[in-house]
């Protein structure tokens, strides 16, 4: 009776905090009638992609836009010849969508010619349709063509269609190659607040985007007086890793879209989000962050709505039932050890197998939501899988500790192997983000366990043994590990010092030698200063930082003998 009352009071505490931390959020007026002007579509399912030449099939083309009609008036594509793309028009119609149909331009003169006669073929078949085309999206950023050679494809299309022409790319390019506003009917520029050299906060950013389309509109007035201007991408990811002030979340997305509507409405400006649709291919070129830009996820359900509140998590029930289950079922099969224990030890047991549990199903659902590939959802199996025998190992040397029983040291060495490869885990990536992180998410969730573990032990030895010196927090006396090998632990602890070191500086010098922010702070002081600010104010990156020390600490205190166990 003891043991189910302590149960109980946890899952109850459980059940309170995690609704607290799940309550709908404000995220801005109400998009009005519900419904977004434009969104770029980009189809592609689970196991499709450009890059391998899948695409889906026109049944599937049909249930998306059937989908996105409920969300927007109009569509913008990126490529007209390629796979099934040249269905979509007709599908459009079907539906009383519009288009802005775009030709997806690179490097290649073949490619280049068949998706310009894609364009101009789709676009004298669909008048009614496709209201606007844009030849080429970011083939300048990326370096694909020179300015004249895109200026060519541009002329040749504006020769051969009726609807007006137009190029897109960054803000900063028709910044950088103004001789592109006399050739387009209009100017398409992206705006994201996020990918900025100088990335700003989600409440920053409507203020930022009206600054940058007068800034254009400026430009490109001293040389064609009244083009128009579309804002041809703008977003924000719902997941991912932070830049700067720049944080992802579904809360924050839907933040980032009311405020631009609700900014372009009292401006009058013509904007297009990105995207309607998750898309699990970019995962291979911009990470986790590069795959959650959609109003819908690559299963087709709804991320947010346009109206009213936003949770963070809408199904985190799910996820509450679930780490119940667990806990119960391993609080039911343990009972009789449990019962050994005196009230408070038994309060204190429980509720960090209660908190490794909620923690252990948080990171699975987490991994395998990022996950995008059959390696991907393997490699979360493999983590997850490791974190479960952890937590059980831990969960053990808890028990020692709080009834003074003998290590294992069977099991002890189970931790201390779990442990290093988790660390080896830690270092690998904290160089891999330190040397070229702009795509690589902080392993913040993976490491949930370890840390989690580590002072858990910590505050058990400290209850049990009334003392708290830096011999008694030193890793192998912690798990009770019998080989103490104190050398090899501080080299690697001192490795992980290196890589935070890294991590620091690799943040701060990829801000300090981007284009745009040297163009707006030319002073390297200054520049530095506020380069330095994005660093060290990036809560991601700091909790990264604390990880890894937390995970460092009680390896470079190993003492320089055997431990007593």
């Amino acid at each position: 009776m003891r043991i189910i009352s302590v149960a109980v009071l946890i899952v109850l505490l459980n059940g309170l905090i995690s609704w607290l931390a799940n309550l709908p959020q404000e995220a801005g007026p109400d998009v009005p009638q519900g419904k977004l002007n434009s969104l770029s579509f980009a189809p592609f399912r689970e196991g499709q992609g450009p890059m391998d030449g899948v695409f889906p099939t026109a049944e599937q083309l049909d249930a998306d836009l059937h989908l996105l009609a409920e969300k927007t008036h109009n569509i913008r594509t990126y490529a007209s010849a390629e796979g099934t793309m040249p269905a979509i028009p007709a599908l459009a119609q079907k539906y009383g969508l519009t288009m802005t149909q775009g030709a997806w331009l690179g490097s290649i003169d073949k490619g280049n010619k068949t998706e310009i006669e894609a364009l101009i073929k789709a676009a004298n078949a669909y008048p009614d349709v496709i209201k606007r085309v844009i030849v080429g999206n970011e083939v300048l950023l990326r370096g694909d063509l020179e300015p004249d050679a895109l200026v060519k494809y541009i002329r040749q299309v504006k020769q051969s269609v009726k609807q007006p022409v137009s190029y897109a790319d960054v803000w900063s390019m028709y910044m950088k190659y103004p001789e592109l506003i006399k050739e387009v009917d209009f100017i398409t520029i992206h705006i994201l607040p996020y990918w900025e050299d100088e990335p700003i906060t989600v409440e920053q950013a409507p203020g930022h985007i009206e600054r940058i389309y007068k800034l254009v509109q400026k430009e490109a007035n001293a040389i064609a007086p009244g083009k128009p201007i579309l804002i041809g991408e703008s977003g924000w990811p719902s997941e991912g890793r932070q830049r700067g002030w720049a944080v992802p979340g579904i809360v924050n997305e839907a933040k980032f879209i009311r405020g631009l509507i609700k900014v372009a409405n009292a401006n009058d400006f013509d904007y297009n989000i990105v995207e309607a649709i998750n898309q699990s291919w970019k995962s291979e070129l911009e990470g986790v962050v590069g795959a959650n830009w959609g109003l819908f996820s690559v299963e087709r359900k709804e991320v947010f709505p346009l109206t009213g509140k936003v949770y963070e998590n809408p199904e985190w029930y799910k996820s509450f039932f679930i780490s119940i289950a667990i806990f119960l079922i391993v609080a039911v099969t343990f009972r009789k050890q449990l019962k050994n224990l005196p009230n408070l030890e038994l309060l204190g047991l429980l509720f960090f197998l209660q908190w490794l549990v909620c923690l252990l199903v948080n990171q699975a659902e987490n991994l395998w939501y990022t996950s995008y590939s059959d390696w991907q959802r393997l490699s979360a199996v493999i983590m997850v899988g490791l974190n479960t025998l952890l937590s059980g190992f831990i969960l053990q040397r808890s028990y020692g500790f709080l009834t003074r029983k003998t290590a294992n040291f069977k099991f002890a060495s189970w931790i201390y192997t779990i442990y290093i490869l988790f660390v080896g885990f830690a270092i690998y990536k904290t160089f891999g983000l330190a040397l070229n992180g702009r795509y690589i998410s902080f392993p913040i969730v993976s490491a949930y366990i370890p840390v989690s573990g580590v002072i858990g032990l910590m505050i058990i030895s400290y209850f049990t043994e009334r003392r708290w010196t830096l011999k008694s927090l030193e890793f192998n006396r912690l798990v009770g590990h019998k080989n103490n090998k104190p050398r090899q632990g501080k080299i690697i602890a001192y490795i992980m010092i290196v890589g935070a070191v890294s991590l620091v500086v690799g943040e701060t010098n990829a801000f300090l030698e981007s284009r745009d922010l040297i163009i707006a702070y030319p002073d390297f002081v200054e520049r530095f200063t506020l380069a330095f600010s994005f660093t060290i104010t990036n809560l991601q990156l700091l909790q990264w930082v604390a990880c890894l020390a937390v995970l460092g600490f009680p390896l470079l205190i190993g003492e320089n003998k055997k431990s007593s166990l």
